[in-house]
């Protein structure tokens, strides 16, 4: 079989042929016990709490914001509100899997997964559908403002972890 040289590679062809060359993906290379040390040193669990922590603090704040700038009271309460039905069901949920994780049999950690984000889901729906019994004259906007940036603190979650994690020096 004849080499053809590829158009991206320089120098010489005569190397040894690697798993790229024949289209195969790269042999699979366990770590050894201290690499994985290293490695997980270096790569802490993320912490799900940080993360409702994260929310509750911007919910709040965006609450308190709402409430200085516009001074009206129902858009603070409403936009609280929202962060409310995105928080309290993340704190069922991440407490249910803490004890999920627990299970040794794959289908019943998979089953619990899902039966825990429905609960999850229709406790949310649930907050949002008594919203307008809790907070007299309410404000959907607001409401839905206080949601939707409690929501994306997520992103903002992985971004300052992606961070952190870049800062750190790697092994490999």
């Amino acid at each position: 079989m004849t080499k053809i040289a590829s158009p991206l590679k320089t120098g010489t062809t005569d190397h040894e042929p690697d798993a790229a060359d024949d289209g195969l993906e790269p042999e699979f290379k366990p770590l050894t016990a201290e690499q994985a040390q290293a490695w997980r040193q270096n790569n802490p669990m993320a912490s799900p709490w940080h993360v409702l922590f994260l929310q509750a603090g911007v919910g709040v704040f965006l609450a308190l914001m709402t409430g200085w700038f516009t001074g009206e009271y129902r858009l603070a309460a409403s936009s609280a509100w929202g962060t409310v039905a995105v928080v309290i069901p993340a704190v069922v949920f991440v407490r249910a899997l803490s004890r999920q994780m627990r299970r040794t049999q794959p289908g019943a950690a998979l089953a619990g997964l899902f039966i825990w984000e429905l609960v999850k889901i229709v406790l949310t729906v649930a907050l949002l559908l008594v919203a307008p019994k809790v907070i007299s004259d309410l404000s959907w906007f607001a409401l839905v403002a206080g949601f939707v940036v409690t929501m994306k603190v997520y992103w903002l979650a992985m971004a300052l972890g992606w961070m952190q994690r870049k800062s750190k020096p790697t092994i490999f």
